[in-house]
């Protein structure tokens, strides 16, 4: 068995232990009247709150103490085994601790598994940025059919969706073991500093104008990928309330299936990274991931079911080229622009600036926001001005980009991205 093909076993089980919950959970939860639609917000904060230090403390260990497969495997198979423990959970309070660990333990294996696929590859000799998405595109697939296992098992108001995301994980988790070996990269010499003790080196990247400038635009747009996550769907649904379209309109009926072609475009557009940073560079895709945010939110403020379904169709088309030309050639840009020793915490920093602190302040400002100037007196929200302010915030952000990001692109660069292994010293 090749060791692309068994990378690629690893990214579709990556996010197939994911998908096979995610977007149902919300169903299961006020099927089954769990709680509140407060208390399942809290819940469902819990993917950011976990990613504020889990992908950070992970990366630390596996570049410092403990082989990074195995970290991932113990991750998976902990994970595995909390998710089997939800069927006995009856009442939010326990939920939302117990998805907590479950996240805790699932969210920094998303950076380590990319750590583990460009470790692994490089030394195989191959050339991560041609060879790595491909292999990745696989986990959108795996999101993808679990998502559509679930529905077709009919598990999505019952807890046998987090049974087959159990299952999955605990079989990634012993697969893991069987990978080759991705050894910390350095011992902690007897006069390390007490930043090199702890491992906390890929904090130093602050220091780097460059290295925190992105840091900063990943924070940013991992609050436009929450906004997306969190409203996509209700927007869709809540064309029923108005007399025209009501709750047989195909749209209402189908808004899940509708917003999965947002997962369907992700793989082809991840498939594309190489060929845009090759022609194109860092900089340019970062900001046309950017732009078709600006898109993304701007098609839905005008799109409907009627005239205007081709509006939302191309919002979720949109979508891959949003979501993977920053999320995916992102992880290569902090792959060849930061030192070995730090790779799996500087990618770990990369998640958590995206999915923690990003996600958690998207979540938290835009339901501020949304409730104070864009919700009516009887509930109702003006999903029009919503999404249109959106579409500022995402073009605002492209603007910034545009002007403080400096990146010369060098086609015959290692990647097109950056030589390495030197750090960036702009």
């Amino acid at each position: 068995m090749s060791i692309k093909f068994r990378l690629t076993i690893m990214s579709f089980l990556q996010f197939f232990v994911w998908g096979a919950w995610l977007i149902t959970i919300a169903t299961y939860f006020f099927t089954n009247n769990l709680g509140t639609g407060v208390q399942f917000g809290a819940i469902f904060s819990t993917l950011a709150l976990s990613s504020l230090f889990m992908p950070a403390l992970t990366g630390i260990i596996a570049d410092k103490w403990l082989d990074a497969e195995k970290l991932y495997g113990i991750l998976h198979i902990l994970y595995g085994l909390i998710l089997f423990y939800v069927p006995q959970v009856h009442d939010a309070d326990t939920l939302y601790y117990v998805i907590f660990g479950a996240m805790i333990c699932y969210m920094p294996t998303i950076s380590l598994s990319n750590s583990i696929a460009y470790a692994i590859l490089k030394r195989e000799g191959h050339d991560v940025v041609k060879v790595f998405p491909p292999i990745r595109v696989w986990g959108t697939i795996g999101f993808i059919v679990a998502m559509w296992i679930t529905n077709l098992t009919n598990s999505k108001a019952n807890t046998n969706q987090f049974i087959i995301g159990g299952v999955a994980a605990i079989a990634l988790g012993i697969f893991s073991f069987t990978l080759p070996k991705c050894p910390p990269q350095k011992s902690i010499s007897k006069g390390a500093s007490i930043i090199e003790q702890l491992g906390l080196q890929a904090f130093t990247l602050f220091s780097k104008y460059k290295m925190a400038l992105f840091f900063l635009f990943s924070m940013l747009l991992g609050a436009a990928l929450q906004l997306t996550n969190m409203y996509g769907d209700t927007f869709l649904d809540d064309f029923k309330k108005v007399p025209s379209y009501g709750p047989d309109s195909f749209v209402v009926k189908y808004s899940t299936i509708i917003m999965s072609i947002s997962q369907i475009s992700e793989t082809l557009f991840i498939l594309s990274i190489p060929f845009f940073l090759k022609r194109f560079g860092i900089k340019k895709v970062m900001l046309f991931s950017m732009l078709a945010w600006v898109l993304r939110f701007g098609l839905f403020a005008y799109g409907n079911p009627a005239e205007g379904l081709w509006m939302i169709i191309l919002s979720c088309i949109v979508y891959g080229m949003a979501f993977d030309f920053f999320n995916i050639s992102g992880s290569l840009f902090v792959e060849t622009n930061t030192d070995p020793k730090i790779r799996s915490s500087a990618q770990g920093l990369f998640m958590m600036m995206t999915n923690g602190v990003g996600a958690y302040m998207g979540s938290k400002v835009s339901g501020y926001v949304i409730d104070k100037y864009f919700t009516l007196p009887n509930g109702d929200k003006v999903w029009h001005s919503i999404w249109l302010s959106f579409a500022i915030y995402a073009l605002i952000v492209a603007g910034l980009f545009f002007i403080l990001f400096k990146h010369k692109h060098d086609p015959n660069a290692i990647g097109a991205i950056h030589p390495e292994p030197v750090l960036p010293t702009d």
